[in-house]
Parts: structure tokens; C-alpha cells; sequence
């Protein structure tokens, strides 16, 4: 079972194409677990909320990993944690990095800030999009993980079906 990371800025399609490729493949999904956390704790959060989200996507893929035959896809990941934690605190939890070190994921989906900024009460980051991608795609070629790129407005989740395929 190949574990794929659906990852990028806000407002980038990822949780649609990461419902969508699960529907492809007839495979299950992890949905975004930041977003559950803030819509049941409430939108302000601290450094030690990061944790719990953190720890709550591992648990949530783990859970949902029983369900998979060849894919699990995954709304967001630890790199995304890794640079929200170095934006908002300046400095990553151990835990995190540690994580990350262990290379938890096969394949990785990178969206690009080509779509539309869609305004949501949970979105922090409009102006900020171009930088985040940039940050996520360095800590990508930092860490060795490998990745395809997903951009362009229309038919994102063919394109994500298209790169899964080749690494099937």
C-alpha cells in the first residue's frame, strides 16, 4: 500500500482532489485533520494545539491505513505541519521533524496557487500563497521525497490520476 500526501497552500483544491483520486482508485482517504481539530476546538489555537494536530494525522492515517489495499490518500501532511509550526512559532516541534525524518509517505502531490483564493473563516494565509508553495516544494527536494506537481485550473484531479498511475 503506497501512503500519497495530497499537500499545498490553501485554496488549492486538495481536499477535492484528494476525495476525488480516493474515488478513482476506489481506495479510502484521510481527511484534512487540522481542519476537524479548529472546527470542533475553535478556530484560535496555540503551539501546543499543532501537537495534538500532529499527532491526530498520523492516528487518522494509521486508522484508515486497515481500509487500503494499494493507496491511502492524505488531505495535508507533517511538511505542511513543519512550515505552519515555522510560520506561525518560528521553530518545528521535535516531534514533527522526527516523524518527518522516518519518511512517512510514498508519494506526494504538490497543488499549486493557480486556483481562485476561496475565503474560509479557517484560512489564515491569501497573501501568502506563492510563499507556502515555495516552502513546501523546498522541503520536499530537502527531505528527498518524491513528488509530482498538480496546477492549473481545470481538471486537477486528471492530472492527479495520471501521475498516480505512473507510479503505481
Amino acid at each position: 500500500m503506497k501512503k500519497i500526501a495530497i499537500i499545498g497552500p490553501e485554496s488549492t483544491g486538495k481536499s477535492t482532489l484528494t476525495k476525488g483520486l480516493a474515488d478513482h482508485f476506489h481506495e479510502p482517504f484521510v481527511p484534512e485533520f487540522g481542519r476537524k481539530y479548529l472546527e470542533e476546538n475553535g478556530s484560535q489555537y496555540e503551539k501546543s494545539d499543532l501537537l495534538k494536530i500532529s499527532k491526530g494525522i498520523l492516528e487518522a492515517e494509521q486508522e484508515q491505513a486497515k481500509n487500503a489495499k494499494h493507496f491511502l490518500f492524505c488531505d495535508t501532511d507533517l511538511i505542511m505541519m513543519k512550515v505552519w509550526y515555522e510560520v506561525k512559532y518560528g521553530e518545528c516541534h521535535p516531534y514533527v521533524l522526527d516523524k518527518l525524518s522516518q519518511k512517512p509517505y510514498d508519494f506526494y502531490l504538490l497543488c499549486a496557487p493557480d486556483l481562485p483564493w476561496e475565503a474560509d473563516p479557517l484560512r489564515e494565509n491569501p497573501n501568502m500563497r506563492e510563499e507556502l508553495y515555495d516552502r513546501y516544494q523546498q522541503e520536499l527536494v530537502n527531505y528527498r521525497f518524491e513528488y509530482g506537481l498538480i496546477s492549473g485550473t481545470k481538471d486537477r484531479i486528471e492530472k492527479g490520476i495520471e501521475v498516480i498511475e505512473k507510479i503505481k
